[in-house]
């Protein structure tokens, strides 16, 4: 799990996410860190997951969130074929 991703520089990424302690440090770092269109593609990749756990077409995802057929078929492909990172965090946020 991670292998592709895991080396020292996003060990110290993930070391400074998991001190951040709040939703306003999160909206700080994360505005520095990345930019707007980043956080926002973020931010619907987890929406397009939330929603195929839902049973949602392809159509109603692109309608609501505006996201390409393409990044809901990776969401998609990561739903059922990736490290459970999707499924880890929808559970924990009740979805």
């Amino acid at each position: 799990m991670g292998k592709d991703i895991k080396d020292r520089f996003t060990e110290q990424l993930f070391d400074a996410i998991l001190l951040l302690e709040n939703k306003e440090e999160c909206y700080r770092f994360f505005e520095d860190i990345a930019t707007i269109g980043e956080i926002k593609a973020l931010g619907q990749r987890l929406e397009v997951a939330r929603m195929l756990r839902q049973g949602a077409t392809y159509d109603e995802i692109t309608e609501k969130t505006g996201v390409s057929t393409a990044t809901i078929s990776r969401v998609k492909r990561a739903l059922h074929y990736g490290a459970d990172g999707y499924k880890l965090i929808l559970d924990r946020m009740g979805e």
